[in-house]
């Protein structure tokens, strides 16, 4: 893999930065707005849809690392880009791509290693969809958006949170948006290793070529074998919930309208 031709691919999307170990297939993704963290935004989502497929359908890709960048997981939501969201139409573009994103994420056949730069406060469930999760001290998890307009946490994180904390305290950290810290979420096993931020990339790429040494059938396999019940419960959840998320959008729109 090592005198391999850089696919076009990698530079085809201005919100994400993606790189190759040749050595081993250890891909690198790193979320960005014009070089700052990353803001979240239709136009993005859109991109990492199309991304996820690209890397999903390269063999040559064995083992991800996804990252932020800045001192920021994720941020915004940029809601300007989603439109007139009480229009049908502009929340099915909405939840089609945030569908798409986060089942194309939990679909890939590569473990996925999560440097989780900074706070996530907004689609932390994509986290949930990766295999080792790393953090910095400064990081916490909350669904910041959702309650705070008014709207249905219905795009993941009902599913995933409740899978990861369990029932009764995934209710507790969604209803009352809990900034929970990087260490209680370690605690709660949703953080693997607390690493320092100036570490961050190193132990990462440490931990990739780790995972990068079994043999390529057992990464995809195993990724399979761990991650079909997260499948499963996606399929019976996700677009319930995108329905629910989209009637109170819907209100959401309206309630604006008449102020």
């Amino acid at each position: 893999m090592t005198n391999k031709q850089r696919p076009e691919y990698f530079d085809a999307f201005d919100q994400l930065k993606i790189d190759r170990d040749e050595s081993d297939g250890v891909l690198t993704v790193r979320m960005h707005t014009r070089g700052g963290p990353c803001v979240f935004s239709l136009p993005f989502v859109a991109q990492c849809v199309e991304a996820l497929h690209r890397i999903g359908s390269d063999p040559d890709n064995r083992v991800l690392i996804w990252t932020g960048t800045g001192t920021e997981w994720m941020s915004g939501p940029d809601f300007a880009s989603f439109g007139d969201v009480g229009n049908p139409n502009r929340w099915d573009a909405v939840s089609r791509n945030v569908r798409k994103a986060l089942v194309s994420m939990l679909d890939l056949d590569m473990p996925i290693v999560s440097a989780v730069n900074g706070p996530a406060h907004l689609h932390s469930e994509w986290i949930l969809t990766h295999d080792i999760v790393l953090a910095t001290p400064q990081v916490s998890f909350c669904d910041r958006p959702h309650l705070a307009f008014g709207i249905v946490p219905g795009d993941g994180m009902h599913v995933l949170w409740t899978e990861a904390l369990g029932a009764s305290r995934a209710r507790y950290f969604l209803w009352m948006q809990e900034v929970m810290a990087a260490e209680t979420a370690q605690s709660l096993g949703v953080v693997h290793e607390l690493v320092a931020q100036q570490d961050l990339d190193g132990r990462a790429a440490a931990v990739a070529k780790h995972l990068a040494s079994q043999p390529t059938l057992n990464l995809r396999y195993t990724r399979q074998a761990l991650t079909q019940r997260l499948k499963r419960l996606l399929l019976e959840g996700l677009g319930h919930g995108l329905a629910l998320e989209g009637l109170t959008a819907v209100d959401l729109a309206r309630r604006q309208s008449s102020k």
